[in-house]
């Protein structure tokens, strides 16, 4: 795995993916949209306006995963802060898992329609595209993360230097690919 984006010309960015990589991708990206879950869209004859303005959930998730996707605002404080987080929550959580599903989204129907020849192919992005890839990217790494109970202090330590044996290995390569393909796309990004 060895892809790393460059930009492209007017804006945007660009990487080389192969066969596997792009199945990598894809099934990461599908996983996400399994994770966040089906958006609530309004039944038919329903006021389309009523559906924005729904209330959210008001409690974090219970599952470590999207509790790191959908952290409380104010913290796990006195309960002042946990009332004013699940207010924030209510208003906020609805839009903010439609811009993931979105983010994962677009991932997915980038990758779907990249052209692959024997060596791979060559995946190009419009500069919205690569803030969606930007997204998902962040949010998926934030998932394995969680999965793999990465910590600050972990950073350069005994997680990355698992025997292949370990069953945990395939996932982080995956978060340590999906860290370089986020950072070049970042940089991609920086005027």
């Amino acid at each position: 795995m060895s892809g790393h984006f460059e930009a492209l010309p007017g804006g945007g960015a660009a990487v080389p993916l192969d066969e596997v990589e792009v199945a990598i991708l894809r099934s990461l990206a599908v996983q996400m949209l399994e994770l966040i879950g089906p958006g609530d869209e309004p039944a038919k004859g329903e006021d389309p306006l009523a559906a924005l303005f729904q209330d959210g959930p008001s409690r974090p998730p219970s599952d470590p995963a999207l509790a790191r996707l959908f952290p409380d605002a104010y913290g796990d404080g006195d309960e002042e802060l946990r009332a004013a987080s699940a207010e924030f929550r209510r208003y906020t959580e609805n839009d903010l898992r439609a811009r993931k599903r979105e983010d994962a989204l677009t991932v997915v129907r980038s990758l779907d329609g990249m052209v692959m020849g024997e060596e791979g192919g060559r995946l190009e992005l419009t500069p919205e595209q690569s803030r969606s890839w930007l997204g998902a990217l962040n949010d998926l790494r934030l998932t394995i993360g969680t999965r793999l109970e990465v910590t600050d202090e972990d950073e350069g330590g005994e997680l990355y230097r698992l025997p292949d044996s370990d069953p945990r290995k395939p996932m982080v390569l995956a978060y340590l690919w999906l860290g370089a393909l986020q950072e070049t796309l970042v940089e991609t990004l920086m005027p």
